[in-house]
């Protein structure tokens, strides 16, 4: 049985969305707020993704350091550690795995300072779940080559 959502395209048509067979990658979701974490980490699993839940970036961060994922998405505004602080913590230990941050408030002024801590992508919320599995795929298809193309969903 061929599984099927809907989801609403910028001209307010609503359209299904299918998912494809693809490679099983691991993300990481990271947000303080239990609903948006489960929201995100319920879209990703429908359409084949491995998904683990962390609920602030410390806890995003030790999950990182026990798992191997292959694409965070994580919030910014978070207590304990911020989305910005767990990307600077990334890539000060060398690792360019690539992250989403799917936030409210854009931390513009941080990220021109440091070029480095540049996003695969940024959703703004709220966002769809066709935005949101685009970044996805576009995201593993930068960082992975053409295997994280066949993960492209199929919108109608």
């Amino acid at each position: 049985m061929k599984t099927q959502c809907l989801v609403r395209l910028e001209n307010s048509a609503i359209s299904p969305l299918e998912p494809e067979t693809h490679p099983v990658y691991h993300i990481l979701v990271v947000d303080d707020e239990p609903q948006i974490r489960k929201l995100i980490a319920n879209i990703l699993t429908r359409f084949g993704y491995t998904v683990a839940t962390a609920d602030d970036g410390g806890a995003g961060w030790q999950a990182l350091g026990a798992h191997h994922f292959d694409l965070v998405v994580t919030d910014n505004q978070m207590p304990n550690v911020t989305g910005i602080e767990l990307l600077r913590k990334l890539r000060a230990a060398g690792r360019n795995l690539p992250v989403i941050m799917a936030t409210g408030i854009i931390p513009k002024d941080e990220l021109e300072r440091e070029p480095s801590l540049k996003p695969a992508a940024i959703l703004v919320k709220p966002f769809s779940k066709a935005e949101l599995l685009r970044s996805v795929v576009d995201a593993l298809e930068a960082a992975y080559g053409a295997k994280g193309r066949t993960a492209r969903p199929k919108v109608r």
